[in-house]
Formats: structure tokens, sequence, C-alpha cells
């Protein structure tokens, strides 16, 4: 206990998670150790159990601690730590699928052809890059300017959206800092924020984005940071209307709390784009990733934001990979400015909005209510999660459970189906997923 004493800089749950990680880097709390009751560290520290629970409530949910009941609190080796929990949970392949829907991929015949901006490179990257150029080619920065959902102060790159929030969440926060998420939200971010120590806070969607009133209330408590998907929300499919980005601006707007947009679906989204930037520039990230547009592969997102945040997000990532490939870097401008390239991603956005309506459609029709309208995912409710996965698998479909994508204890049952991978007219699988949605755990049995 002294040993925590001696490391708790500040009473709050905060504090005392910072103390217990400064203790195990010390080397003074070590990995099978138990510590003690919440009671016997209340007392001890001057602190009230409710803070060491939340403090303990952080330290597990990021791997740091395990409480087993009776056996108590110990600390947990990292070195041996899973890690993406919910995202294995979310798409690890159980089985092989004649259809798998479960992985939120984009179609392969949809994407832009690469090979003419493949044979490009030889004229426009005919100079060899070094590591004092920009990080970024200039020519691409005017290309994300000009359509970019406001005019941003600053611009930089990163390896696809993950990358960038794992670069954003690592250099502007800190342990134990509390963040505001969408509920659903989407599993790696849940994963990442979990793995750096973060306290996740919840706030759920209606049709419009984020619920203010919600979100108002849980700003009420001192937040780092607010992340949030604007259009096409992964999983529901939800996005943000201009009406609605402008209220939670103006709720964010009296807090100094950093908001994290992830643009995910990027081009391929037929809701316009917006941000949350266009009134508060100075506290704005905003991600957009080119994957589900133009090619998973190409590992590319743009980041905006004021220039000091877009500075230190770039001296951080000095220290580790100093630069996305300038090769990719001019392989995305050729496929942003080849008018056959911009074409084809015309197309695939169109694609993917007929067949997300009329799989929704379907749906509809067949009683099972489907909330969004973007993007390549349907968010279905069930009546029975283990049921409806099990059942589809057996008809040789897969699709992600809903449990990984919550954040609020009081979610109902869903599956995530990745609906543009598959045209809905011209298969059964519409049929099969509404008869999925409404199957029990007796189904099998009744049979």
């Amino acid at each position: 206990m002294s040993a925590l004493e001696e490391r708790l800089t500040e009473p709050n749950a905060r504090g005392l998670t910072a103390a217990v990680i400064a203790a195990i880097r010390d080397g003074v709390l070590v990995p099978g150790e138990r510590l003690p009751p919440i009671r016997t560290v209340a007392t001890q520290l001057a602190l009230s159990p409710t803070t060491v629970s939340s403090a303990w409530s952080v330290l597990a949910r990021s791997g740091t601690i395990r409480t087993d009941g009776r056996r108590g609190t110990t600390v947990a080796d990292t070195r041996n730590s899973a890690g993406a929990l919910r995202y294995q949970h979310a798409v690890q392949p159980r089985a092989e699928f004649a259809l798998d829907l479960s992985t939120g991929v984009p179609d392969p015949a949809l994407l832009p052809d690469l090979a003419p901006a493949l044979r490009a490179l030889g004229r426009s990257a005919s100079t060899p890059a070094t590591y004092l150029d920009d990080p970024i080619l200039p020519a691409l920065v005017e290309q994300f300017a000009a359509d970019w959902p406001y005019p941003a102060e600053a611009f930089t790159l990163s390896d696809g959206a993950m990358d960038g929030i794992d670069l954003i969440a690592r250099t502007l926060l800190s342990f134990g800092d509390r963040v505001v998420v969408e509920h659903p939200g989407f599993p790696p971010l849940l994963d990442l924020l979990d793995a750096l120590g973060a306290e996740l806070v919840g706030v759920a969607l209606d049709d419009e984005g984020m619920r203010p009133d919600d979100l108002a209330s849980a700003l009420r408590t001192h937040t780092a940071a607010v992340f949030l998907q604007p259009r096409a929300q992964n999983p529901t499919g939800i996005s943000i209307s201009p009406t609605r980005a402008e209220r939670l601006a103006q709720i964010l707007g009296e807090h100094s709390t950093l908001v994290v947009e992830d643009d995910s679906a990027g081009a391929v989204a037929i809701a316009p784009a917006v941000s949350l930037g266009s009134w508060l520039p100075e506290q704005t990230l905003h991600l957009r990733s080119f994957s589900k547009s133009h090619g998973p592969d190409l590992r590319l997102a743009g980041i905006s934001g004021p220039s000091e945040l877009i500075g230190r997000l770039s001296a951080r990532r000095q220290l580790g990979q100093g630069w996305t490939s300038r090769l990719l870097q001019h392989t995305l401008l050729h496929l942003l400015t080849d008018t056959d390239a911009v074409d084809r991603v015309a197309v695939a956005r169109n694609e993917y909005a007929r067949r997300r309506a009329s799989a929704v459609r379907q749906l509809e029709e067949a009683g099972v209510p489907v909330a969004g309208d973007d993007g390549l995912n349907l968010w279905i409710p069930v009546a029975d999660e283990t049921a409806a996965i099990v059942r589809l698998a057996s008809q040789g479909i897969g699709v992600a459970p809903g449990a990984p994508f919550g954040v609020l204890p009081d979610q109902p049952g869903h599956i995530r189906v990745t609906i543009g991978l598959v045209d809905p007219d011209t298969t059964p699988v519409v049929e099969q997923l509404a008869q999925a949605a409404t199957v029990t755990g007796g189904w099998g049995r009744a049979r």
C-alpha cells in the first residue's frame, strides 16, 4: 500500500490507476501478486470505495489486473495479454462458410482497377524519396482539401483508419482517461481504448447519430475525447445529419473535449460528408479511410485537424514508421484523379446503396425493421443472437454476433451482416436472414 500511496498524485480513480501502473512498471507490483480488498485500499489511501472500484474496473478492462471472486484481485501478466477480444469474437472465423457476411470488407468486384495506377508509378514517383521529404505529398493534400467536409488547417496520413486512431489515442490520451464512444460501436476501436486503459462511456444512437441529451449528460464529468463515425456508422449504417452535427458541436463547444471522427466508409457512403470540424475546427480530428472505396491493401487514411495537433501526431510518428509510403500515396493520388477510377468508385457507391436498400425493404416486408440507410452493413435485431448465428451457419452463411459491438449493458440481440458482399435481388439470403431473426434457442429441437 505504501508503494501506491507514494505514487498517488491525485485522489481520484485516474490517479489510482496511474499509481498502480507506475508500481507495476517500477517492479514493485509483480504478476500474480494479490491486491488488498477494495475497502482496505480505500481506507488506507483515504479514498471512497467507489473511486477504488472505478480504478479497478479500468485496470481490469485493460488487462492490467484480474478479479476472480473470492480469490481476490491479482496483478496480471500483461506480457501474455491476448488483446483484441471484441474484434476476435466479432470476426474470427469458426467455420468455412459458402457465404461469409461477417467481415465488413468491400466487394472486390466493385473496387477500382489498380493496374493503371501502378503503371503510372514509373512516371510520378521516379525521384527517390528521402527521410527529409514531406510526410504527405503536397498534391495529395490539395486533393484532400478540395473534397473535405470543412476547411481543415493541416493534414497528415496514416496506414489506414485504425492506425490513425491508434496514433491519436497513444499521442493525445492518457491511461485512465474518460472517453465517450458510440453504442453500438466498432469492436477494434473499443479493444484499442480498453488496451490503453481508457474508461469507456457509451452514448446511444438514434436515426441521426449520437443522442444529444445523452452526450450532454456524459460530458458533465470531465471527458478527454469523443469518438464517432459521421456517416455509414459501423455497424448500424446511421449517418449524422447536418442538423444533428451542429447540435453535437454546440454541446461539445462548451467543453475542451477532443473530437475524433472516423469516416471509414469514405467515398462509398451515399450521405454527404459532414464533420463537427465545421463548427469546432480547433478540437476536431477527422479521418477518412480509402480502404473500402479504393482497396483494403492501400492501407491509407487522411487525417485533418489543427496544426498543433497534427504536428504532435507527426512528431510521434517520426519515432516509429515515420511516414506512409510515398509509392502508396502516388497510387492513391492517381486513383483520386483518374476519370475511370473515379467513375468506378461512383458505380460502387450506387451499387452498395442499391443492395442495402433492397435488403432493408425485403426485411421490413418480412417484419424485421432495420435502422440506418448507408454503408456496407446491416444491423439486424434478432430474438436470440446465438440461435440466429447457428441457424445461418447451418445454411452456410457467416454473420458477426452483435455482442462485441455493445458498450451499454442494455444492448438487445443483433447480428451484423455485410450485405455489400451480395446482391439480395439474386440470392435468397434476405429470406434466410429474416427467418433467423425470429428463431430462439429451441429452433433446432422444434424442427
